[in-house]
């Protein structure tokens, strides 16, 4: 193996680091080469010096060579010793590839992980919110008002009108296939045993999940972030307590209100289709909404509310609390937790459709 050797100016700087490298460049460095760096005559170096000398590394192990520092003293010694790891040539091997059981038992373990921690937070959840006010453990009443306000009250509009848009879609092609039979009448039925049963739970679960359960999500994924959960553990204050449960309580109570507005918004944009395109007259169509409204399928679409309005708070707390990283750490939640929001949804909707109608049907 042949040998090239450079020596070290007395003082190595951003300049003479420079001269340096071009020393370095101008030399045949190649495969089986040493280039030698004799330190003997240098007393200072700077940052800037080290600099040059990283660089010189790097153009050293492109060309498969060896670089080998000598005569190296005192404070030069010294800063050589900070910056050796960065002149070391980065290993060329590759990691291995994880094999099939590897990476299924990782995942596996993954989520059994989460899913401990989902169900701690559950029951945490349902103690703060339900047990804790009973034994007089307090609760945060003043927020709870606040939460009501952002969920319930500020999503009335969006909720209304998109119900009523989907009652309005659902008479207009209905009425398309009922008007051969001359049953044009029975799209009242169908709207109202519709939003009774499926279409106003599941239309305003998913307008909260996209509206409120991001907000949760975002909310404490932020305060996460800024390190602020930290915090409130530190003053010995419950995180379950204190951000949770309001959250989970305002949902619960004002779920329901905004379906069973739901259900009238939507009955109403089948009626407006009834009474202005279908020609009935207004007494003759909500006679025969009324007549279709029954209890069963008013219980089955309420129920539905508090499932909903569970999952849709504890899946924004959970994701906001595994929050890593910065700014797109909370973005990457806040999706995550709209779309297991929805998937949640239509799930209890799938078991509540089994039960209904194949156990107590």
């Amino acid at each position: 193996m042949s040998e090239l050797r450079v020596a070290c100016p007395d003082t190595l700087d951003h300049e003479s680091g420079r001269t340096l490298w071009e020393n370095v460049y101008q030399r045949d460095v190649s495969r089986n080469t040493t280039l030698v760096v004799d330190f003997s005559a240098t007393e200072r170096m700077d940052s800037l010096g080290g600099a040059w000398l990283v660089k010189i590394a790097e153009h050293v192990g492109k060309r498969k060579a060896v670089l080998k520092l000598v005569g190296q003293s005192g404070q030069v010694a010294e800063l050589l010793d900070m910056v050796e790891p960065a002149l070391q040539p980065a290993s060329s091997r590759s990691k291995a590839r994880a094999g099939f059981l590897e990476t299924l038992g990782e995942r596996t373990l993954s989520v059994l992980e989460e899913s401990r921690d989902f169900a701690e937070l559950c029951v945490d959840a349902v103690y703060w919110t339900i047990i804790a006010p009973l034994e007089g453990r307090g609760f945060r009443w003043n927020i709870l008002i606040d939460e009501i306000h952002e969920m319930g009250v500020r999503a009335i509009k969006i909720v209304c009108l998109m119900n009523f848009l989907l009652g309005l879609i659902i008479a207009m092609l209905m009425a398309k296939q009922s008007e051969a039979y001359g049953i044009s009448i029975f799209v009242a039925d169908i709207v109202m045993i519709g939003f009774a049963r499926e279409l106003a739970a599941i239309m305003t679960a998913v307008v909260v999940s996209a509206r409120t359960g991001a907000a949760i999500a975002a909310e404490i994924a932020t305060m996460k972030v800024q390190e602020e959960i930290d915090a409130l553990r530190g003053m010995g204050l419950n995180v379950n307590q204190f951000l949770v449960a309001p959250k989970l309580l305002a949902l619960l109570l004002v779920l329901p209100c905004l379906v069973a507005l739901g259900i009238v918004s939507g009955v109403a944009g089948g009626a407006l289709w009834g009474i202005a395109v279908l020609g009935f007259q207004p007494s003759i169509w909500f006679t025969q909404t009324l007549n279709s409204a029954y209890t069963e399928d008013l219980v089955q679409g309420f129920l539905k509310t508090i499932i909903f309005a569970l999952g849709i708070v504890l899946i924004g707390c959970h994701n906001g609390f595994r929050v890593s990283g910065g700014s797109r750490g909370v973005g990457l939640m806040t999706t995550r937790a709209v779309v297991m929001d929805i998937f949640m949804l239509i799930t209890c909707d799938i078991v509540f459709a089994a039960v209904f109608y194949y156990i107590l049907g």
